[in-house]
């Protein structure tokens, strides 16, 4: 087996490609934040308020007088 047959042990982002694509993601990233920030944060409080509705029928486990509900006599637990 010869030395370009074995596979050199180091992982892609070790490499110099590897290195210059976390760079370039990094400096993405950030004129990504700069330029998009006022639109991101200004959805925020639309976001919680439509978590509400969602986070009632996940915790209620799909609704009311379901199988577990009072009508049935069941209890949760």
């Amino acid at each position: 087996m010869s030395t370009q047959d074995r596979p050199s042990g180091r992982s892609f982002l070790a490499t110099p490609a590897g290195i210059a694509l976390c760079v370039f993601l990094a400096i993405a990233a950030f004129f990504l934040w700069v330029e998009h920030r006022a639109h991101v944060l200004g959805v925020l409080p639309w976001l919680l308020l439509a978590a509400c509705p969602l986070l009632h029928l996940f915790m209620h486990r799909g609704g009311h007088g379901g199988p577990h509900g009072p009508e049935q006599g069941g209890e949760r637990r």
